[in-house]
């Protein structure tokens, strides 16, 4: 469990540091010149000032030192400036700094067996100094395996798009906002052990894998090409029978079911067709 320590200011131990250090010069040049008890005193001077020196350490904004005592923990320190702790501590430095990580570019296979390409990139911080020192070996390299993992898991419980026959909640390419929700859910659980922070992971980067990426261009092509021809009939037929019913609510001609057919077949040719009409001049009648 991390505990926060509030050591006393350095600057008192400084200003002692630096008289046993004029005390060591003065008494030991004294010593030469009159007795060796001021070179005794100088040294014990100068042993002092470097156990005291020991004790003082500066500590940069953001970031914190782990404090231990013969192998027990003692606490964190995470205020800025200049402490004087006890000289027998010893102390690993730590960011609590934000870090970015971009994940490498994974190759998995999606929920419907489809091989896929996918990575992610995440902004993380160390949110318990204990956990992080303590709890794992380097948190460093525990923060990108288990973002592997999690990157994996994720792409594993989702397909990448719909399909023709399925339709699916949730999919890889439009899940949006909540698949990147879920990504982080996932790296926290994981994380947390370790007393990482994560602050934010997207998708960076996802696609099908280049053995299948054709196939799937094609399809979605064609898809596309489908859904497009449907709006495109759906308008014909609404200007088709728009165009008759006008004819026939102005009395402009009356049409029997053979040039009703007729002229519905040409409309439907054109409205629909991917090139211009030619227009053919009649110069008979429909029943010549």
């Amino acid at each position: 469990m991390e505990k926060v320590l509030k050591p006393m200011s350095g600057y008192l131990a400084l200003v002692f540091c630096l008289v046993l250090f004029a005390g060591a010069v003065y008494f030991f040049i004294s010593g030469v010149e009159q007795s060796i008890t001021f070179v005794v005193i100088a040294m014990l001077c100068f042993l002092l000032f470097c156990f005291f020196l020991k004790g003082l350490m500066i500590i940069q904004p953001n970031h914190s030192r782990v404090l231990n005592f013969f192998g027990k923990y003692v606490g964190t320190v995470k205020d800025n400036g200049l402490f004087f702790i006890n000289p027998l501590y010893s102390s690993q430095k730590m960011s609590l700094r934000s870090e970015n990580l971009q994940g490498q570019t994974l190759k998995v296979n999606d929920k419907m067996g489809n091989p896929i390409e996918i990575a992610v990139v995440m902004v993380w911080k160390v949110g318990d100094t204990y956990k992080a020192a303590f709890d794992v070996e380097r948190y460093s390299d525990f923060v990108r395996m288990q973002s592997e993992a999690a990157v994996r898991h994720l792409a594993m419980s989702f397909p990448y798009d719909n399909l023709e026959d399925d339709h699916a909640p949730i999919t890889l390419r439009e899940g949006g906002d909540k698949i990147n929700s879920i990504l982080e859910q996932e790296l926290t659980d994981r994380l947390s052990k370790a007393g990482i922070v994560i602050q934010e992971a997207r998708i960076s980067h996802l696609a099908y894998a280049s053995e299948i990426a054709g196939a799937m261009l094609q399809r979605q092509q064609a898809t596309a090409i489908v859904a497009a021809r449907t709006k495109i009939v759906e308008g014909a037929v609404g200007m088709v029978d728009l165009a008759l019913k006008k004819l026939s609510e102005e009395n402009i001609v009356e049409l029997d079911d053979e040039r009703k057919a007729a002229m519905v077949s040409n409309l439907m040719v054109v409205l629909c067709g991917e090139k211009a009409a030619q227009p053919i001049l009649n110069a008979g009648t429909l029943y010549n």
